[in-house]
């Protein structure tokens, strides 16, 4: 099914123990979260509404991969941007490549205010020169443009709702 992005926001009363391991604060079944299906599910119908409200729940998709590109160094070796923190990372392979763990981050309120500050300053225009860093063909580029500002656009209202209710969050790429 491939690799996910899922973000959960908690209260800053559970910042220390979600630093201390976000997978306590990430739901048991994140894509039956994500679908608005069962935890567990074999078989269902959905709507594919969350199960959770959009300030509590950020589902990107495989988008995630997009947004980490826009966000991260570029190859002449400059920072990453502070919008950096709330996509970086790559899931463990295991079992020669059939198999893998998943990448599991938490970031505290300070840091998500900071990450939501610099997403502001991302247009539509940057997210389009990133990624044509890394697409082949102008049909390629736009073919995968909408799909990224569109999870753009959630991760950006994400974090500043999370920002603005002094909330942290957990994210796991997996």
């Amino acid at each position: 099914m491939g690799i996910r992005y899922y973000a959960y926001a908690f209260n800053s009363d559970q910042t220390g123990k979600a630093l201390a391991d976000p997978l306590t604060v990430v739901g048991a079944d994140p894509l039956a979260d994500a679908w608005g299906l069962e935890p567990g599910f074999r078989q269902g119908v959905t709507d594919f509404r969350q199960s959770l409200p959009e300030r509590d729940l950020l589902y990107l998709d495989k988008a995630w991969s997009y947004l980490q590109r826009v966000t991260a160094p570029c190859p002449a070796g400059d920072r990453a941007r502070t919008a950096y923190r709330m996509f970086e990372g790559q899931v463990t392979f295991t079992d020669d490549g059939l198999a893998w763990r998943p990448w599991v981050r938490a970031l505290p309120p300070h840091e998500v205010e900071l990450v939501a500050l610099d997403l502001e300053t991302i247009s539509d225009h940057d997210i389009e020169a990133g990624l044509g860093r890394f697409c082949s063909s102008r049909q390629s580029l736009e073919s995968e443009l909408a799909y990224a500002i569109h999870f753009f656009h959630r991760a950006r209202d994400f974090a500043q709702a999370v920002a603005s209710d002094g909330r942290g969050f957990a994210y796991m790429i997996g």
